[in-house]
């Protein structure tokens, strides 16, 4: 059996005009996950635990950085495939579709909440074939770019494998294997954290999900402050 370690980007931008930056503590979450791995390799079985046979991201600036300080962390070398399914959904694009006027930036509390309102709602009339965001693919197709790396993983290798996404890909992923309703990403992706590990056992034939959205890194005192959503 394969195993596959799905990573949730660390803490992007929320709010900036660029989303797609790693924040300071963005980088900070990703570095301690490799030093995480690289601590856990030494106390186990040397280097060989953490070899990765091959590493996947998305295309976004948020999946090279976190994959950089990961690789820092963790003194890896490999050379990840670069897969533009494994990027996420634009959420500002998806809002538009039900709240035309521009949004305040989410600086309080309850403009934040009242954004991840608004973006349930997109997702799930998107999901629904209801609406069609401006510069996205429907959600059939979305869908399926993640099933095909899935589809990839398992019939061309073995080992580890490492994929650096977001959430949508990432709970998309674990509602296929589940074979849960579309709209079940939606709340998983909701309550997945930055640079958080979901672990799938795989064969030639399928995957089966082991766990979802842990953060074995940040358990520590010291790092639960870590800790961040977006």
């Amino acid at each position: 059996m394969g195993q596959l370690l799905l990573v949730r980007h660390g803490q992007a931008s929320f709010g900036a005009d660029d989303y797609d930056q790693l924040s300071a503590m963005g980088q900070k979450q990703s570095i301690r996950l490799g030093e995480y791995w690289q601590q856990t390799a030494a106390e186990q079985t040397g280097a060989e635990a953490l070899k990765f046979d091959a590493v996947f991201m998305g295309s976004l600036k948020r999946h090279r950085q976190t994959w950089e300080g990961i690789a820092q962390g963790a003194k890896l070398h490999n050379v990840p495939e670069v897969w533009p399914e494994l990027n996420e959904y634009d959420s500002h694009a998806l809002i538009e579709t039900i709240h035309p006027e521009p949004l305040a930036k989410p600086d309080t509390p309850e403009m934040y909440k009242h954004h991840f309102r608004l973006l349930r709602t997109a997702l799930q009339k998107w999901m629904a074939g209801e609406t069609q965001p401006k510069g996205m693919t429907s959600y059939a197709e979305f869908a399926a770019g993640i099933q095909a790396v899935l589809k990839h993983v398992r019939e061309n290798h073995q080992g580890r494998i490492l994929i650096v996404s977001s959430g949508g890909p990432i709970s998309t992923a674990v509602g296929q294997v589940l074979q849960a309703p579309a709209e079940t990403s939606i709340e998983l992706n909701l309550r997945i954290r930055n640079t958080a590990l979901t672990e799938f056992v795989f064969s030639p034939s399928r995957h089966m999900l082991l766990s979802y959205n842990n953060l074995p890194h940040l358990d520590h005192a010291a790092h639960r402050s870590w800790i961040t959503f977006a």
